[in-house]
Parts: structure tokens; sequence; C-alpha cells
């Protein structure tokens, strides 16, 4: 590789990805999940999220949403998602509702963190979460 080519490529900027639970910190968690296929299930929005959002979509983050939802929910977690207007790039369903680890690598020409965890408490928003 050329050193301009290089340069080039240390300079690209790639945007930031937020992955974000679902139930408990962006809806308010109720329990089991099992009344979401329902059209009439009550989503109650948690303070701060919808402004959160909008404010990382304007910046150009992806945002991933991560939830313990079984696969089998995933056509009525859509639904109710895009119901209630909450955009996202990527939803991964499935994952336990155990402890998580994002585990990621450094850049090869810096020692600086390129991962990070945010712990909120439960059904209290992001508001004050800083990005």
């Amino acid at each position: 590789m050329t050193e301009a080519v290089e340069n080039e490529c240390r300079e690209i900027v790639r945007p930031t990805t937020i992955f974000c639970d679902v139930d408990g910190t962006l809806l308010k968690h109720e329990g089991p999940m099992m009344g979401i296929a329902t059209k009439d299930a009550k989503t109650i929005i948690l303070p701060g999220v919808r402004a959160k959002l909008e404010e990382w979509d304007l910046k150009g983050y992806n945002l991933i949403l991560t939830t313990g939802r079984r696969e089998s929910a995933r056509v009525a977690t859509e639904r109710q998602l895009a119901r209630i207007g909450i955009a996202y790039d990527q939803l991964v369903m499935g994952i336990s509702g155990g402890e998580r680890y994002v585990i990621n690598d450094t850049k090869p020409d810096s020692d600086d963190p390129t991962c990070f965890g945010i712990t909120v408490k439960r059904n209290k928003g992001i508001e004050g979460v800083s990005v």
C-alpha cells in the first residue's frame, strides 16, 4: 500500500455504532413479552428516548437494537417498533437476559479504546446518556 493510500484510509471517519437494548432501555419493561403480537398491546416509550434517537440519527450513528425477545417474535417486534416510530439499522433478537460484553480491537495506530459500555437503570430511559 502506498503512503498516500495509507493516509487516505486513516482519514476516513467511520460512523459510531450504538448497540441498544429494547425492553427496559427504550421501552417500558413490563415482564414477559407475550402480548407484543396484539395491536392493542400497550407500548410505553421511556423518557428521553425519542430525542436521544433523533440526536444519534442526525449525527449519522448506526443503531443496532438488541433484545432478549425470541426470534419467533421478530415480525411482532418490528411492527411494534414501526408503530411507535423507532427507526434502527439492525435488530438482533434472542440475546439472553444475562450479562453482556462487547469485545473489540484497537486501531493499528492507536491504543485508544474503540468500545465502551453504558448501563442504565431499568425503565428510566436514556435521556442522560452521552456518546
